[in-house]
């Protein structure tokens, strides 16, 4: 199918998502990038092949900040605002009637306000740069979640869940150093969370 490019308003200002769909599919991963990046970064791409793969339609969203070409992202609450307002839009549109999972570090504080029934992260960074532990928004997704880190990540290595699968890769905070380890670790997951 085509891809196409969709500009969304929020209360943060215009967000753009590239929209991947898939024949019939099982669900839909709304994705978005890492702070200082874009939806090109390689670890984006290749769960997109993984989640082309598995049936599941894609949208790779860049947040308001980034559209502005701004690449020191805002507050929390802000992005939080931005996503939800995306993720809504989206299940609204043309992800209307599928499962959603939602994949980025604000997907973690979103996830039960925008509906996704898991979240994906991507080299999440768990120690910010002041020191603070961000564990509370892993534990705080109320959904499953899947985690890949690189095994020398400089922002630290959550520790696994109940609710929490923690994938340890060959690499650090840019997961480019094992893309075969990256796209077995999403495909696995993927796979059994839509199959539960």
């Amino acid at each position: 199918m085509t891809a196409t490019t969709l500009e969304l308003e929020t209360p943060c200002g215009t967000a753009r998502a590239h929209l991947h769909p898939v024949e019939a599919p099982r669900a839909a991963l709304v994705l978005g990038h890492g702070a200082g990046g874009g939806v090109a970064a390689p670890d984006l791409l290749a769960v997109k092949a993984v989640a082309d793969a598995a049936g599941v339609s894609v949208a790779l969203v860049e947040q308001p900040y980034r559209v502005l070409g701004r690449r020191s992202p805002p507050r929390a609450p802000v992005l939080d605002t931005a996503w939800t307002s995306v993720v809504e839009q989206l299940r609204a549109g043309p992800l209307r009637d599928l499962a959603i999972v939602s994949g980025a570090r604000v997907a973690c504080r979103t996830a039960r306000a925008s509906g996704a029934i898991g979240v994906l992260c991507l080299a999440f960074p768990l120690v910010a740069p002041s020191g603070a532990s961000r564990q509370d928004e892993l534990d705080g997704a109320g959904v499953p979640v899947l985690v890949v880190q690189g095994a020398s990540d400089r922002f630290g290595r959550p520790e696994p869940s109940a609710n929490r699968t923690v994938a340890v890769i060959r690499g650090d905070h840019g997961l480019k150093s094992d893309m075969p380890g990256l796209r077995a670790a999403v495909a696995s997951w993927l796979d059994a969370l839509l199959a539960g």
